[in-house]
């Protein structure tokens, strides 16, 4: 699966939020959108606002790409229910996105590499693809050899907050998804319109 190698503080300044939970937060020297001065913002179109929409989706997940988003949004039309809500929840229980929410990595980019390279189990077997859907009861948990990387052990120690609709054992390196989220429930750093998010998916695909 491709790997976003792009600037990501500049998108963390685009959208004036540390929107990656980086420890070195982007905005402290730099403050300003991109651009000259923080480049004069002219007042966006219909069309303009909903792009931003779903690009601050995209981002807060790891900066997914549009196949990728795509494909949730049209799976979750098939269901039946509210599409938002299946869409927003199949996002969220992306198991590279559990990793994250459960501290076992400081950032989504880093659960990323720990997912790839092979260090996270899912029942206690190894899953090394980052779109597995986690489901409610599943557990997650770091390899035993894993365990002493430093980047999970400042992680899982850190102040950071586990969302309700998960349970970590800090102790044991692993954590439970308890119940599938409500988009309430999803601890996102910047606020996102889903409906104008899913307006704007139908009328693309």
């Amino acid at each position: 699966m491709a790997r976003y190698t792009g600037n990501k503080n500049r998108i963390a300044r685009r959208y004036g939020v540390n929107i990656f939970g980086r420890v070195r937060n982007p905005l402290l020297h730099k403050p300003n959108p991109p651009g000259v001065h923080g480049a004069r913002r002219r007042k966006k179109s219909d069309y303009g606002l909903q792009l931003e929409e779903k690009q601050k989706l995209k981002a807060i997940y790891g900066m997914l790409s549009e196949k990728q988003l795509v494909a949730y949004y049209k799976k979750a039309v098939q269901m039946v229910g509210n599409t938002a809500d299946f869409f927003t929840q199949m996002l969220e229980c992306r198991l590279d996105n559990i990793v994250y929410r459960l501290k076992l990595a400081p950032t989504i980019f880093g659960a990323h590499q720990l997912v790839s390279h092979g260090h996270i189990l899912v029942n206690g077997k190894k899953v090394d693809r980052r779109s597995f859907q986690v489901k409610p009861g599943m557990v997650i948990s770091v390899k035993e050899k894993s365990r002493t990387m430093k980047i999970i052990g400042e992680s899982i120690n850190s102040s950071r907050s586990v969302p309700d609709y998960l349970s970590l054992n800090q102790d044991q390196f692993s954590g439970q998804l308890l119940a599938s989220p409500s988009q309430e429930q999803m601890p996102w750093p910047i606020e996102i319109s889903m409906p104008i998010v899913c307006d704007f998916l139908a009328h693309s695909t």
